[in-house]
């Protein structure tokens, strides 16, 4: 960690995490010089589902849930930035307090419950960009109360169509109640039906992912990735936070209901990960996410059959140069394996993975 990101760390500790939150977003969007971006690596290019990323590193979902900082994101070194998760209507989300640090354990408990301003702020502010350079992703989702929430994932679609590089459905926070029950077959099968059709009926069709849960059993990853094929989506991401407990050292604020990220999830959300490239296949899209906190951990992901991997809380503890830092360490390990792109690294360590238990 560098000395600026020492510094900002614990200025930020000193305040409560949702309002740390809400001034690195404030830092971003004024543009204060925070980060370090990595030099361009051709090594690091991938190319998915038509889009150019320049690296394989994305800023995760639940960062930037409005759309206001994504290019200054990807000023960072990110190769592209997924906003939201923005639901139709505006929603206050859940009472504080929500987001819990567990410091101990490099991890952050959340029961935010897609706390955001809805479509029309997002759409907005992505309207203000759509000239730039640059992938930006929308994650979508259902408001609380709504009466259909499918049908809040095709006006997702319909609206963030033109201007999304991709849409991510994200049916896997466990903080809106009965949330993750659109994993079970059936209702995936209709969510995925309609969402598709509603991309089909777009004048801009971007490519779709859907978002799970770290939490699921071998029959429900066999059942989703059964509905993923037959659906025609374009890919995975795995994983949103987890409501499990693992051994944890941050005492009494780890019983604290929500999702836990971070560290602690890099195994559990690993395997998944490699379970699911087993049972879709090496042609659909997979995004891993869940304790990428540095070069190390972004590459043994892609070993694990990701295309592209995502985070979030690692930069929480490790500052904003995160990004730059791990973009840089996946370059120079390239360099020392003597690997001419980091494509050929996928797949390296599927069997290692899809072997350990759930």
């Amino acid at each position: 960690m560098s000395l600026t990101d020492a510094i900002g760390r614990k200025l930020l500790f000193s305040l409560d995490p949702e309002t740390a939150h809400g001034v690195s977003i404030t830092a971003l969007r004024c543009g204060l010089p925070v980060g370090c971006k990595s030099r361009h690596d051709e090594r690091l290019r991938v190319r998915l589902c038509g889009l150019d990323f320049p690296n394989p590193l994305g800023m995760a979902a639940g960062y930037d849930k409005n759309a206001e900082v994504p290019d200054a994101l990807l000023g960072l070194g990110f190769g592209f930035a997924e906003v939201g998760t923005v639901t139709p209507l505006a929603q206050p989300g859940n009472p504080r307090p929500r987001i819990f640090r567990l410091t101990a354990d490099d991890a952050v408990i959340n029961r935010l419950g897609f706390n955001n301003e809805g479509h029309d702020a997002a759409l907005r502010r992505l309207e203000a960009r759509k000239a730039r350079a640059g992938i930006v992703g929308v994650n979508i989702g259902a408001n609380k109360d709504s009466a259909d929430r499918i049908a809040d994932y095709e006006l997702g679609v319909k609206r963030f169509a033109p201007l999304a590089s991709y849409l991510t459905a994200n049916i896997s926070s466990p903080n809106t109640p009965g949330l993750r029950n659109m994993q079970a077959r059936e209702q995936l099968a209709e969510l995925l039906s309609r969402v598709m059709a509603a991309r089909e009926a777009a004048a801009a069709r971007p490519p779709v992912f859907l978002k799970i849960a770290p939490d699921l059993v071998e029959a429900e990853l066999e059942d989703i990735a059964a509905e993923v094929l037959a659906s025609g989506i374009d890919g995975v991401i795995v994983s949103n936070t987890t409501i499990s407990r693992p051994p944890l050292k941050s005492g009494a604020v780890a019983a604290e209901t929500g999702g836990l990220s971070g560290k602690v999830l890099f195994g559990r959300s690993t395997t998944v990960l490699a379970r699911m490239r087993r049972l879709l296949g090496p042609e659909i899209a997979i995004v891993g996410v869940g304790g990428v906190d540095s070069a190390e951990t972004a590459l043994e992901k892609i070993r694990a059959g990701a295309d592209l991997v995502q985070l979030y809380t690692g930069m929480i503890f490790a500052g904003p140069s995160l990004p730059g830092r791990v973009v840089s360490g996946m370059s120079a390990a390239l360099e020392r394996e003597g690997v001419g792109s980091v494509r050929d690294l996928r797949d390296s360590a599927l069997d290692q993975w899809a072997a350990k238990p759930l």
